[in-house]
């Protein structure tokens, strides 16, 4: 079987919310499976000097109207959160948490409670709820979470992830949901 794709994102990425709707549909196709990778913009923002779309000039602007287009185009349900962007350090360390075979049940609740229901991730309390409706009862404060979460960022920035969605297949990344069509390209043959 073909090594699964590696399926980087942040709970408060517009695009790593569409590309969660996306991602397994593709991967499915040729073959894939997937390995969802919660990450930390924040953490991957400190190395590469980057800061959140939303509070860079002009960009800012343009990419609220484009998160709205590409939602509409890919036929996804989609508003933009009144608080926005937040932290995801909750929801991240939920995921973390959580039994494998939740975590994927977990994050498209996340995703879906944050861009669907406009429900604040940065709230613990709003994490839990969402947890517990998938079955998954997180202790966000036992230190070997804390200490999973730190150890997938730190790996996922050691990995050049700088962006959510970020995709790595066969060690080939691809960066943004404007690259799908060349990651379904890579996966039909590589060139």
């Amino acid at each position: 079987m073909k090594e699964p794709i590696d399926f980087y994102f942040d709970f408060s990425s517009p695009y790593g919310y569409l590309a969660s709707h996306k991602i397994e549909p593709l991967a499915a196709k040729y073959g894939r499976g997937v390995t969802w990778r919660a990450m930390l913009l924040g953490a991957a923002f400190k190395v590469s000097g980057a800061a959140p779309l939303p509070s860079v000039p002009l960009k800012g602007d343009y990419s609220k109207r484009d998160f709205l287009r590409s939602a509409r185009f890919h036929d996804v349900p989609f508003r933009i959160p009144d608080q926005f962007p937040i932290s995801t350090l909750h929801a991240c360390r939920a995921f973390y948490a959580s039994p494998k075979d939740k975590q994927i049940a977990l994050a498209k609740g996340l995703f879906r409670a944050y861009f669907v229901d406009n429900v604040n991730l940065a709230e613990v309390d709003n994490v839990l709820r969402i947890a517990a409706a998938v079955g998954v009862k997180p202790d966000l404060n036992d230190q070997a979470v804390k200490d999973k979460t730190r150890a997938e960022v730190d790996a996922a920035v050691a990995r050049g992830v700088f962006g959510s969605p970020y995709v790595i297949v066969d060690g080939e990344p691809f960066w943004g949901m404007d690259r799908f069509d060349q990651l379904e390209r890579w996966l039909k043959a590589p060139f």
